[in-house]
């Protein structure tokens, strides 16, 4: 499922694919693994020096989860710009952790039972990476590849808000989608679980993404209403948009269905969403509006994860928004349903 960040140009975001969800319990899934990230990155006109590094990655992580990780999986995207295109890889998994994640990034660490064999490759080829471990806990590590020579690195800005979208077991769609779109300082979200799962449910999300990406910028409820006529004609769906404004200290929310929006401080702090589905039947739509500390960030979630998350542990929100993503798919994520997840941090630079 095409999972969109940006908008208009001066938006300055990406596109975000999610191309597929590798499971990697078995040294068997290495090169399968291998091949599924060399043949994006061909596909992204990556030059074969850098789909050769690309591989090189993948073949440890891979290696790394199928030897010490449980659960362990590898998430390929693609990201998109106007410039080029980027291959973006997370590795997630139940294993044992990493004690000293700056340790395991030095070439030549090795400790049995953990994830520390081999990281270096991740520090030394890719643009950028984040990495949460907790001992017990298990591992998140996301990498960045941009098509370019080493000799003249890229510059990424460091991400403000994130999201990921996984099918249900089974299927190889996902009936969810997101859109970021950001302006000055303000960042506006909007995340569409279509009705049902597979096709059907992918082309009611995707109606709400265009719908979403080519109107002006507006309040989250007068979004909202218009994302219930772009999604006309189609199976419908939830959907909630929200917008942070740091400068203003506010976040306002509209939602119809069974959208989850959260204010993430010392506590949760639930946001509204009223009866309804986009598309079919939105009765009312109305805007809520919620305090945003500097601090704070913002979760909009499907159903597809269950709410029993807990704002604990305090560290795990000053992660990359990608990884804290991963993290809350991993501990609240189900696979009887599709499922996705949407983090922005309060502070947009």
């Amino acid at each position: 499922m095409v999972a969109v960040t940006g908008g208009p140009p001066a938006d300055h975001l990406p596109t975000a694919e999610d191309v597929g969800w590798l499971p990697v319990e078995e040294l068997s899934a290495v090169g399968a693994a291998r091949r599924a990230a060399t043949g994006l990155a061909e596909r992204l006109a990556f030059t074969p020096t850098r789909v050769a590094e690309v591989a090189l990655v993948i073949t440890e992580l891979a290696t790394n989860l199928a030897k010490h990780a449980d659960q362990g999986v590898l998430l390929l995207r693609a990201l998109r710009t106007a410039e080029h295109a980027e291959v973006e890889v997370a590795s997630v998994d139940r294993g044992p952790g990493i004690a000293d994640p700056a340790l395991a990034f030095r070439d030549g660490h090795s400790t049995a039972g953990t994830l520390g064999i081999g990281l270096g490759a991740v520090s030394r080829l890719s643009d950028a990476y984040a990495i949460r471990s907790a001992v017990g806990r298990g591992t998140i590590l996301t990498a960045r590849f941009g098509p370019r020579d080493l000799r003249h690195p890229a510059r990424v800005e460091p991400a403000v808000a994130a999201g990921v979208t996984r099918p249900m077991g089974g299927e190889e769609i996902c009936g969810d989608a997101y859109a970021i779109r950001r302006q000055d300082k303000r960042l506006l979200l909007m995340l569409c679980d279509g009705s049902g799962h597979g096709p059907l449910a992918a082309s009611a999300s995707q109606a709400a993404v265009r719908t979403f990406l080519d109107i002006d910028w507006t309040t989250p409820e007068d979004a909202v209403r218009l994302l219930h006529g772009g999604m006309s004609g189609t199976r419908g769906g939830a959907v909630a948009v929200a917008e942070l404004d740091p400068v203003a200290g506010l976040v306002r929310y509209a939602g119809v269905g069974n959208i989850s929006g959260t204010v993430v401080t010392d506590r949760k702090r639930g946001m509204v969403s009223l009866p309804g589905i986009a598309g079919y039947q939105a009765r009312t739509i109305r805007r809520f509006d919620y305090e945003l500390p500097e601090d704070a960030v913002v979760v909009l979630h499907s159903d597809g994860l269950n709410e029993r998350w807990t704002a604990d542990p305090l560290d795990r929100w000053s992660a990359d928004p990608l990884v804290v993503a991963l993290d809350l798919l991993r501990e609240a994520g189900g696979r009887r349903d599709d499922a996705s997840v949407v983090v922005a941090k309060a502070s947009a630079r």
